[in-house]
């Protein structure tokens, strides 16, 4: 065997139709956009949310609300999730939360959060605590610092 009969496996692939080539190319002359009206010019077409004239849905609806372009999003751990997954006696910062994989690595701040029960004395280190969070914490003997 040579490197000249090596050959690549065949994928049939099809032919993208070349438009506006000639009247035998069977895509000629209006290249298959009809005759005039506004879809058959170049950058013809309406915009999107267009209702032919009609005030469109999105201006006729009313605002509503306030986005903070300030607000920060928090990474939300229960302390129910590290009693399961650390052991007793063990420190828990940001690094450890994510290598247990109880927060994505892309998320932001962590909170911790007082849904579930602790028994196992941990030193946690987060961004903000809840205060059912800090009393369950320290109740089992453990640490809660804010980083």
């Amino acid at each position: 065997m040579n490197l000249a009969d090596i050959r690549a496996a065949f994928i049939p692939r099809k032919k993208r139709k070349r438009v506006g080539r000639g009247p035998g190319s069977g895509k000629g002359k209006t290249a298959g956009r009809g005759v005039k009206g506004q879809q058959s010019r170049s950058g013809g077409g309406t915009p999107l949310g267009f209702e032919g004239g009609q005030s469109p849905l999105y201006r006729r609806l009313p605002k509503r609300g306030f986005n903070n372009k300030f607000r920060k999003e928090y990474a939300i751990v229960n302390v129910g999730q590290l009693e399961t997954a650390f052991e007793d006696g063990a420190t828990v910062d940001a690094e450890a939360i994510r290598e247990a994989r109880l927060v994505n690595a892309r998320q932001g701040p962590i909170k911790v959060l007082g849904s579930g029960d602790i028994k196992k004395k941990l030193n946690v280190t987060a961004d903000r605590f809840s205060k059912s969070a800090k009393e369950k914490i320290e109740g089992a003997g453990g640490s809660a610092l804010t980083a």
